[in-house]
């Protein structure tokens, strides 16, 4: 089961390391933090980056929660396993499901590629491609687009790289 674990923001990579060292593989059988890769203009040149896709929140699959929670405890720096009523919540088999398409098996969402026809926005290429109705704005000159998606139990904004080749009227 696939469960989420909320972290200091920029803390992300930090705690994932120390999960992977120190807990062992017969309770932590993966852990990851999902990213997103964008386009920056950096001294007159485009270049790829790779930015986290859910600031604050690691990414962990075990069949034994309990233990992993108790596992937790030892790792420094703020964590905690999201759930409700005090009960811990795996992500819904959609929500895994969306995350396994969307980023791939490395986890990491590819930039998209789009049109914008008649003020609608059509993606040609990437992980975007019929997810149209997610995107509620688009920044065309930094090239991304801002989504709402349900994940952990409520709304979530995120960003994506989505580069706009061409605008018809």
């Amino acid at each position: 089961m696939w469960y989420v674990v909320q972290v200091r923001t920029g803390s992300e990579e930090n705690i994932r390391v120390q999960c992977e060292r120190r807990i062992p593989r017969s309770i932590l059988e993966e852990c990851f933090i999902p990213y997103y890769e964008e386009k920056r203009r950096i001294q007159g040149e485009w270049r790829l980056q790779k930015k986290i896709l859910f600031p604050g929140y690691i990414f962990v699959v075990t069949e034994e929660i309990e233990e992993l929670y108790r596992q937790l405890a030892g790792i420094i720096g703020l964590t905690k396993l999201l759930g409700a009523d005090g009960e811990v919540i795996p992500l819904t088999d959609v929500e895994t499901a969306f995350l396994q398409a969307f980023g791939g098996t490395e986890q990491v969402v590819k930039i998209s590629e789009g049109i914008i026809e008649n003020s609608r926005v059509i993606v040609t290429s990437g992980p975007l491609q019929g997810k149209e109705g997610l995107i509620r704005k688009i920044d065309r000159h930094k090239r991304r687009a801002y989504l709402e998606i349900e994940m952990f139990g409520r709304i979530q904004s995120v960003q994506v790289g989505l580069e706009i080749v061409a605008k018809t009227v």
